[in-house]
């Protein structure tokens, strides 16, 4: 295919060139750019046409990033933590110049429209201005001792260069997570993005290199390598990197997982969701049901927030399943670039394939699809907004995740049993509950209530702030990103205890003359 075909030479999509997308992009960076590995060509998943190529990186390309990456770690952890902040707060305000541009980019290459694209450059905005203020707030405890003349006192330092895994839903956000905390951590980092979003990272990259370059520091602070399995194994089992934050399946998280283990590094791990929603019978239906359509179907459910059950109450079933079918068939389809669209397409032509396979699978088990269940008929990998019913809370298929817009609804008869359901699945990302009923409402925060990392109430179960931590348990992996005291995985925690008297005495009592 001749490379003037490439939407990267239309005229319609001239933001590509002002983020520096060129028909032939260099996929590594450690402050210059370049790329031995394989050409891979970036596809829109709303038509299928080829954006541009990207050389990749190989395990060579690997090899030389890492090693400027820990060389510029001793330029970076030299510079006191609010002055690293200053260069967090500049990425935040290049963010802003280019939110616009880069949104369309993520629309364009993950297939999210454009008021998602925008909202995810939005997110690495404000956990830029989160970080900021979290520079000159990094604390340890002072803590009594219990020998005379002695001080205990907690100490942070940052890990050094750290590994950063990316999937292709989130292509921006989620590297801006990691990005701007390890920054202010101290640490320097090596990023891989997922093979089918090259674009958005290399966008990133330049944007981020060029506030680097502006303050005369090494780029490599924050290098990439856009490579394939072979970068992501070489990362899972390098020494060189103390923590790899992975964002992606529940079956390569946890190969990597058990990877990084293996050399007892450390891991966050942000695998899969099968998350529910739960409606009472006491709920504001009009608001679950609004809810749920978001929830649902936004992203075309390729979210790992995504609402995959919907438990309902057999008072208010009929009244949430009718509602949400009309919504569904009144949804705007089409071209993510289209401010008007509500709903986009599918990442990749073998997501539909899958899309269609489960509910095959779900009507030879007894499902019932009450709305949608086919492929859209038009260029690109569009499908419909899917609501199956009829099958058991616990078949094999509710059970398991599919990143594809497919809910199941399914009818309880007390919060109990809502609960255990919520709770039997393998992971443990997201929840939600929609009730009015205070005594609900603390049930399903306390110990016997949601056993996610993300616990809802009257809201949808995806669309997280940066400011709580963000993250699951069980098969969704472990550790946190983003707020609240996320930064610690970025750093070590040291226990120093300092003698400031002329005594020698133990702890314990214990005397050893």
């Amino acid at each position: 295919m001749s490379s003037a075909n490439f939407l990267v030479n239309d005229s319609k999509y001239d933001f590509l060139k002002r983020l520096g997308i060129q028909h032939k992009n260099l996929g590594v960076y450690d402050t210059e750019w370049r790329g031995k590995g394989p050409v891979i060509q970036s596809i829109c998943p709303a038509n299928n046409k080829v954006i541009a190529e990207v050389v990749t990186g190989d395990v060579q390309d690997y090899e030389t990033a890492v090693k400027a990456a820990h060389s510029a770690w001793s330029v970076w952890t030299d510079i006191p933590a609010p002055q690293r902040g200053e260069i967090v707060r500049q990425i935040g305000n290049a963010l802003r110049e280019h939110k616009t541009d880069l949104g369309r980019l993520v629309a364009l290459e993950m297939g999210k429209i454009l008021s998602e694209g925008e909202g995810e450059v939005q997110e690495y905005i404000d956990i830029c201005d989160y970080a900021v203020g979290l520079s000159r707030m990094i604390d340890g405890k002072v803590l009594p001792s219990e020998r005379p003349g002695h001080v205990l006192m907690e100490n942070w330092n940052p890990l050094g260069c750290i590994g950063i895994i990316t999937a292709f839903n989130f292509p921006v956000a989620v590297f801006g997570w990691n990005n701007a905390l390890a920054l202010v951590c101290g640490d320097t980092m090596l990023w891989k993005s997922a093979p089918t979003t090259p674009l958005c990272s290399i966008a990133v990259t330049k944007i981020v290199s060029t506030i680097f370059e502006a303050n005369s520091l090494p780029g490599a602070i924050c290098s990439l390598v856009c490579g394939g399995a072979d970068v992501g194994e070489k990362m899972a089992t390098d020494t060189r990197l103390p923590l790899v934050s992975f964002t992606g399946s529940t079956g390569v998280g946890q190969k990597v997982g058990l990877a990084v283990q293996n050399r007892f590094g450390k891991s966050i791990l942000e695998l899969g969701g099968n998350n529910a929603i739960i409606v009472c019978e006491d709920a504001d239906v009009d608001m679950a049901i609004r809810a749920a359509i978001f929830a649902c179907a936004g992203t075309a459910g390729q979210r790992c927030t995504t609402t995959r059950r919907l438990i309902l109450h057999e008072k208010i079933y009929d009244k949430v399943i009718d509602g949400l079918k009309k919504a569904f068939a009144q949804i705007r389809v089409g071209d993510p670039l289209d401010a008007n669209v509500l709903y986009g397409p599918l990442h990749t032509k073998s997501s539909v394939q899958t899309y269609l396979s489960v509910v095959s699978e779900a009507v030879k088990e007894g499902g019932r699809v009450e709305c949608g269940g086919k492929a859209i008929e038009r260029e690109g990998n569009f499908v419909e907004p899917t609501i199956i019913t009829g099958l058991p809370h616990d078949s094999p298929l509710v059970q398991r995740e599919t990143f594809a817009p497919i809910v199941y609804a399914l009818k309880f008869t007390s919060l109990d049993e809502a609960i255990g359901w919520n709770n039997e699945v393998k992971q443990g990302l997201s929840s939600s509950l929609f009730t009015t009923n205070l005594n609900n409402i603390f049930k399903w925060m306390g110990p016997k209530g949601s056993d996610c990392g993300i616990v809802n109430v009257n809201i949808p179960t995806n669309g997280a702030e940066i400011g709580g931590a963000f993250g699951g348990e069980k098969h969704t992996g472990g550790g946190r990103e983003s707020g609240s005291d996320s930064w610690k995985q970025y750093m070590r925690r040291s226990t120093c205890t300092i003698n400031y008297g002329k005594q020698l005495p133990l702890a314990q009592g214990i005397k050893f003359e």
